[in-house]
């Protein structure tokens, strides 16, 4: 299982959600409903907005490239873990784990970018109602969707290529069920303190950066609020922010602790895979339920297409 001082990794060893072999099974079908759901949900936010003319705009478009990465992202892990519960297979190869690692990092990293576009299309949207279709074109919103995409796979390549230039030559057990920077990291028999720095630094860097971006707009956004005179119209107001807002929190308090702390410090297994199963596997989950709850015009699209389903399924 272990590869000692003087042979190189080959492959790593997953440890997986748990040590005991009569959880494994229900935990498979556990994990395989939730990815379903996960999979269903984002589907039919993603089939709503297509299909519903009148959701052709850019705050939509924003929800359906974060129904992508809520698919895309737990797609890099789940199949891989449940491989592991059904099979007992925990091996995975140095490049596949290098691949994971890449694309995982860089859907998270998309989706918090994305997260502070949001936050200001939503800033433009209260603060600056009659101007919005000039401030929020359709140039700026391709713009806008793109930039969080090409940011965070630029920001993954730079992390990936950092890490996967050290030597690892002691243990290659990684202490989760998918590899990510922090269990990776410290299998490494070589000075990780560049690699830590570059990730504590940049990482920071970006993630105070989109944490500004949203705090500023939630600011304003709170500000126009109460200046509003009708409980109706705060309601309206505060209603198309307040889904945004608890993704945020959900979703960024969860990765910035896995990601933005020193890695070398003493560190617990079983609660950093809980905390990364929260934004890896249950946020994506719930952010359909969260939008399509809290939106009535998501909620009017996907009755209308599930109407439309069962009628074309009975004529």
């Amino acid at each position: 299982m272990d590869a000692y001082n003087q042979t190189t990794v080959t492959h790593f060893i997953l440890i997986g959600l748990s040590d005991r072999p009569e959880v494994r099974y229900p935990l498979f079908v556990v994990f395989t409903i939730i990815y379903q759901v996960m999979v269903g949900g984002n589907g039919a936010i993603l089939l709503a907005i297509g299909t519903e003319k009148k959701l052709h705009t850019p705050m939509y478009y924003f929800l359906a490239s974060l129904s992508l990465l809520d698919i895309f992202c737990p797609s890099v892990t789940v199949p891989k873990m449940l491989e592991n519960l059904l099979t007992e297979k925990h091996s995975i190869s140095f490049t596949g784990c290098a691949l994971q690692l890449y694309f995982l990092v860089a859907l998270v990293g998309t989706e918090v970018f994305l997260l502070s576009v949001m936050a200001y299309d939503r800033y433009v949207a209260i603060c600056f109602p009659l101007r919005y279709t000039l401030i929020i074109t359709k140039v700026r919103c391709v713009k806008l969707t793109a930039g969080p995409w090409t940011a965070g796979f630029l920001n993954s390549l730079l992390h990936t290529v950092s890490m996967f230039h050290l030597s690892f030559c002691k243990s290659n057990q990684v202490n989760q069920y998918y590899c990510d920077i922090p269990p990776v990291l410290v299998l490494s028999c070589s000075s990780t303190y560049v690699a830590e720095m570059l990730i504590l630094v940049e990482g920071g860097i970006l993630g105070i950066s989109s944490s500004l971006v949203t705090f500023i707009s939630y600011f304003y956004i709170v500000s126009a609020i109460l200046k509003i005179q009708s409980t109706g119209g705060k309601h309206k107001a505060f209603s198309t922010c307040a889904s945004h807002l608890l993704v945020v929190c959900l979703f960024g308090g969860t990765t910035v602790f896995t990601y933005v702390r020193p890695y070398s410090s003493q560190h617990f297994p079983a609660r950093d895979r809980l905390i990364s199963m929260l934004y890896g596997i249950i946020t994506p989950m719930l952010n359909p339920m969260i939008y399509s709850l809290r939106n009535t015009e998501v909620k009017g699209a996907l009755r209308r297409v599930l109407c439309h389903r069962v009628y074309s399924l009975q004529v």
